[in-house]
């Protein structure tokens, strides 16, 4: 075991310097190490022996229980001891090496049952690993297929789900109507319940089916009216669907980029815990008296839980089993308040690096899906490697504009987290009222947060397509998305019911095969393909969902930003350009068919809108 330790009284840390076996003097803040005279490892190992500062032997410090009586083995790494146990300690005097770690743990576990659980746990992950990756290949597999080949089915898909949320709403009425019905022959009436705080009360009572009735039914002519009213639209919403669907076919690479989100991710979150760790670990540390039993004979003057110093004798000896032990690192005092403040600085810079991360991948997609948009030529005009052009443009000339967007998001999450640690504190004494009045608050700043996530998405992809700074990107995304709002609802709604189904479809899909397979459930299967014995076999059927959904959500995500940059492209379009020579139209021939226009130049003369 080895580390710094600094003493109370004297500011300076521990050296190390080579054990002598024979030695017997005093040591005084220093670090006794064995240092192995040749090792075949890339690296050289120490073991240590972690000593407060004062006068002392070896031997007495040990039986004095200032340190364990046994030895770890460790490498030294960024200033801290890391164990290393492929390597056998040395034989030191007055040290016994009977009781290790490992045992210790290994004692632990076998306490609480967790030995054989783990062990099975490990046996099955062991046998059924490489099926738990064919089905992430399959859920990867199905992700693609689904989004390349919306540009054949998005528009029977759509009608089908649309169809199946009317079928699902007109049977809810149908149910709604026949429960009323017989509480209304039944005379079950709210006012023979009274008010209660049994909600499930309220379902035997003709009122809350009639209330639901109603719901439904307005809820089912509002979506009527919707397809009759706004069919143009929805049409509009499929053929950017399909032209979503174009674009990722011919940037098969943007649907990969989300690893290199999650990479930097854990690089920003790694750094922030070994930054705060560093933190943690940087007072002064403080030693308090403690024994087993204060009801002892000899105990009863004793001041349990008052400082002392570990080095010292201790008074009262006569009360047995009275040790001064390690309590923690001190709270209080200039540094420590700094330290705080630091945390708080670290917890900041965390949240923002965050959103820039997310800022940067979102830009970078915006900027490769919209090069694909404003292609005349497709794809003849779109670059060669449109996704790291992207990438070098946004870290070169948008950095500052990503930043200052994260800033505002950070700022608004770091509102919300203060709210919520008051309202921990305070939720003891808090009357009604004063409940009431938080939940408020927080309610807001969780629209607040939601809506400046919609900003800032928008502001990113006008960044990504005019680069202008961040300030002027957002209002224009802004006034041109108010000025279409209609379009707006209609094509957020009809691509979330699409993504919805499609995550349904993928994590369904998965989760069944591999409940019918690692149940052996599926006969007829070779002797290759025969499902393992497990002893659990929900543990693999429920990490090939959990991976499944997070491979469907981060294609789907990219796919939700290919249909939103298409979209604020389209509607772009629409305003600067009116099909003239000087101006042509950008879009898609079926957009423009809908829309019944035109371009009046042939395609062969014209070149890429600049």
């Amino acid at each position: 075991m080895g580390g710094k330790q600094r003493d109370e009284d004297d500011e300076a840390y521990g050296k190390p310097v080579k054990y002598d076996p024979s030695f017997r003097g005093p040591i005084k803040n220093s670090l006794v190490v064995w240092r192995p005279p040749a090792s075949p490892l890339p690296q050289e190992l120490y073991w240590g022996l972690l000593w407060h500062g004062g006068e002392q032997t070896v031997i007495t410090s040990l039986q004095r229980e200032l340190c364990p009586s046994f030895l770890l083995p460790s490498a030294p790494a960024l200033g801290r001891c890391f164990p290393w146990t492929n390597v056998t300690p040395p034989a030191l005097p007055g040290i016994t090496n009977d009781t290790t770690i490992q045992q210790g743990i290994s004692g632990l576990i076998d306490s609480l049952n967790a030995r054989d659980i783990s062990v099975k746990i490990f046996e099955d992950f062991a046998q059924s690993w490489y099926w738990i990756l064919v089905a992430l290949g399959v859920a990867l597999v199905l992700s693609l297929l689904f989004i390349l080949l919306l540009r054949l089915v998005a528009g029977p898909l759509v009608l089908v789900l649309i169809l199946g949320v009317l079928g699902v709403l007109a049977y809810g009425i149908y149910y709604c109507w026949e429960e009323y019905r017989v509480l209304r022959d039944k005379g079950a009436s709210i006012s023979q319940l009274g008010f209660t705080t049994n909600l499930s009360a309220y379902q035997s009572v003709q009122e809350t089916w009639l209330a639901a009735l109603i719901v439904l039914a307005v809820l089912e002519a509002i979506l009527l009216l919707v397809l009759i009213f706004l069919r143009q639209r929805i049409r509009i919403a499929i053929a950017l669907l399909k032209e979503a669907s174009k674009a990722v076919g011919q940037m098969m690479s943007t649907m990969f980029y989300p690893l290199v989100t999650f990479v930097l991710l854990l690089i920003c979150i790694a750094y922030w815990a070994m930054t705060a760790l560093y933190l943690a670990t940087s007072g002064q540390p403080q030693y308090v008296l403690w024994a087993s039993n204060i009801s002892s004979p000899g105990c009863e003057k004793v001041p349990i839980n008052t400082s002392c110093n570990p080095t010292a004798q201790l008074v009262n000896s006569s009360c047995p089993g009275l040790m001064c032990v390690f309590q923690g690192y001190s709270s209080k005092g200039l540094i420590q308040r700094s330290v705080f403040n630091l945390q708080i600085y670290g917890v900041l810079g965390l949240f923002w690096t965050l959103n820039w991360v997310l800022a940067l991948g979102q830009c970078v997609l915006a900027g490769a899906f919209a090069s694909f948009y404003w292609a005349f030529h497709k794809p003849q005009d779109i670059p060669t490697f449109p996704l790291i052009s992207a990438f070098i443009c946004t870290l070169r000339y948008h950095t500052g504009s990503l930043a200052f967007g994260a800033l505002i998001l950070t700022l608004v999450q770091i509102a919300r987290v203060i709210l919520e640690y008051i309202d921990h504190k305070l939720r003891g004494v808090q009357n009604p009222v004063a409940r009431c009045i938080m939940c408020c608050f927080k309610c807001c700043l969780w629209c607040l947060e939601k809506f400046i996530k919609f900003l800032n998405r928008n502001a990113y992809i006008m960044i990504a397509i005019y680069g202008k700074n961040f300030c002027v990107s957002a209002k224009n995304a802004f006034m041109l998305l108010m000025r279409n709002i209609v379009r707006v609802v209609v094509l957020d709604k009809v691509t979330d019911l699409l993504l919805f189904f499609g995550k349904l479809l993928v994590v369904g899909g998965v989760g069944v095969l591999s409940f019918f397979f690692f149940s052996g459930r599926i006969p007829g299967l070779g002797k290759d393909f025969k499902s393992p014995h497990l002893n659990y076999y929900w543990l693999p059927i429920m990490t090939s969902i959990l991976g499944a959904y997070v491979i469907a959500s981060g294609f789907f995500s990219v796919f939700g930003m290919c249909v939103d940059t298409l979209f604020l492209c389209f509607l772009e379009d629409l305003e600067r350009n009116n099909g003239s020579l000087d101006r042509p139209y950008y879009m898609s021939k079926s957009l423009l068919k809908i829309l019944g226009k035109k371009n009046e130049a042939p395609p062969d003369n014209k070149k890429r809108k600049k």
